[in-house]
């Protein structure tokens, strides 16, 4: 058994128990990048082709227009049951990025998803966050509480032994976030969909000397210099980089805590 296949083994593993345990209570979040929408490949392979989950995309207005492009196409090809969170009210009192990284994220993204679960009552939420993307997304566990509120405690996490990922919920506890692509690196990732043929935006390709290496609102991310225009040329560009995959979004360079303070009121 390969790398990969004792990864996705995981992963699906994690996927089938949450499914069990939530069913129409829960949901994945796809924001159309690299990593979510390996997700949804491997969701699809857990139940057979079929997506039987909400899958919820948080439209901030600032994404890439080959995100919404992307988007739409596959919505249609895979027959996603697709809900567009939206914090329309921030957005018409002017919301952006212009009025800083850290309250536009609040806004834009964690108030719009709090909005999505109370309106919908979901009580778990599939993220595709890895351990070696972030220094503070490192800290989560598969099986993360979030309480009412949507804060994070990241001081006083589950433990998680022997493939126990589960947790009892405790009384203050409103809904986890679970995630089924944990122990992957961004290396597997492109090596998976290789592997797997899935279906990528032509952002992470370089054109004329640069590409993303991370996805998301248009004025928060910038390319970086590369000239791997195929996934092989991304995979040997990963095995001899020293560059932070992160390097390109705006709000990681600002200030160190950030992320950490983001996460703990319940970013993404």
């Amino acid at each position: 058994m390969s790398d990969l296949d004792e990864l996705e083994n995981q992963s699906i593993f994690i996927i089938r128990e949450a499914y069990w345990r939530y069913r129409a209570k829960l949901a994945v979040l796809w924001s159309c990048g690299k990593d979510s929408t390996t997700m949804l490949y491997l969701i699809r392979k857990a139940f057979l082709g079929d997506i039987p989950l909400s899958v919820i995309h948080i439209d901030t207005s600032f994404k890439f227009k080959e995100i919404y492009k992307f988007r739409d196409n596959l919505v249609k090809k895979w027959h996603l049951k697709l809900i567009v969170a939206k914090n329309e009210l921030a957005l018409k009192e002017g919301m952006s990025p212009e009025k800083g990284r850290f309250e536009c994220c609040n806004a834009l993204k964690t108030e719009a998803l709090k909005q999505t679960i109370k309106k919908y009552g979901f009580q778990a939420l599939f993220l595709a966050i890895r351990r070696d993307e972030h220094a503070i997304r490192a800290k989560e566990r598969f099986w993360s509480p979030r309480d009412k509120d949507f804060k994070w405690d990241y001081q006083n996490q589950p433990l998680e032994m022997w493939a126990e990922f589960s947790k009892a919920k405790e009384e203050n506890e409103i809904h986890f976030r679970i995630h089924p692509l944990l122990s992957w690196r961004e290396i597997d990732i492109w090596g998976y969909i290789k592997r797997e043929k899935i279906p990528i935006i032509n952002l992470y390709f370089a054109k004329k000397g640069k590409r993303y290496r991370s996805i998301g609102c248009e004025p928060c991310c910038e390319p970086v210099p590369s000239e791997a225009n195929t996934i092989d040329k991304i995979i040997k560009e990963l095995e001899e980089t020293k560059i932070a995959e992160r390097t390109g979004r705006a709000q990681d360079k600002e200030k160190a805590y950030m992320m950490q303070k983001l996460r703990t009121l319940g970013y993404m």
